[in-house]
């Protein structure tokens, strides 16, 4: 059951990516206005949160939904219903997607008893999907992907950091001293969760992502073996919360080397 609506919330979010997004990228005729937070919306974000609305509720209207081209109080409201409910981000990395930058992505979550059971994050520009049901792995193109365990040390990760969201300190202990190999930021927290999972990076230090940046990435990531916890130590899903400062590795004893370092710096 849960194997055919991960197929079908696929097959959503490829169609969103492919008939919405890609047409109005390589066109930039996308209208972009810019929010309270200062973030860009397209008029392209919200035709595909409408179209991604729409199609999941047709597969079951029983479920919630929270999307990030939501007001906070709907949202607010999804979150603390106690049902389930759809997280999704429709356009994450519209800063690139209107750059133009080819890096955004789909990014879909079912929400159960506080935690992710299914994700899917879909990267239009190369056609890849990723995706997983709790406790099932993670799937690459509809292939399951066998995590390698490689035990990088801090200093030969290379990984993702968004300093603009660390606090002062921290950022500039990131920024000027070497503990890790190199770092990069890729505009879009999807793809930086999807990559992590598939092994291609070590580590996400971000110091706030909202729900729908993380709820789909954070099971990938825990289904390819990956340790994420918040800047504390504690589950990101541990609370119910709208967002939350992140720290995921590829092994424990990275995260543990990470947890230490934000801690002396935060």
């Amino acid at each position: 059951m849960l194997n055919l609506l991960l197929s079908q919330v696929e097959s959503i979010a490829k169609e969103a990516g492919q008939s919405i997004l890609l047409p109005a990228f390589q066109s930039q005729l996308s209208i972009e206005t810019q929010k309270s937070d200062g973030s860009v919306v397209t008029e392209t974000d919200e035709k595909a949160q409408a179209f991604i609305q729409k199609a999941l509720q047709k597969l079951d209207p029983s479920i919630g939904f929270l999307g990030e081209e939501m007001s906070e109080e709907e949202q607010l409201k999804a979150l603390h219903d106690g049902g389930k409910f759809w997280c999704v981000d429709p356009l994450d990395g519209t800063g690139n997607f209107t750059t133009p930058m080819p890096l955004f992505a789909v990014s879909i979550a079912l929400i159960e008893l506080g935690k992710p059971t299914i994700a899917c994050i879909y990267d239009p520009i190369r056609d890849e999907m990723f995706s997983s049901i709790k406790g099932s792995g993670l799937f690459i193109n509809g292939e399951v992907y066998i995590p390698i365990p490689i035990q990088k040390a801090l200093k030969q990760s290379v990984g993702f950091a968004d300093f603009k969201r660390l606090k002062p300190a921290l950022a500039t202990e990131l920024a000027t001293k070497k503990h890790y190999r190199s770092q990069r930021n890729l505009g879009t927290c999807a793809l930086e969760w999807a990559w992590l999972a598939a092994g291609r990076s070590q580590f996400i230090v971000h110091g706030g992502q909202k729900l729908w940046d993380y709820a789909a990435g954070l099971l990938l990531a825990e289904e390819a073996d990956c340790v994420v916890t918040d800047f504390s130590g504690n589950h990101p899903f541990a609370e119910a919360r709208l967002s939350c400062p992140i720290l995921a590795t590829t092994n424990t004893s990275l995260n543990q080397a990470w947890l230490c370092l934000v801690d002396e710096n935060n």
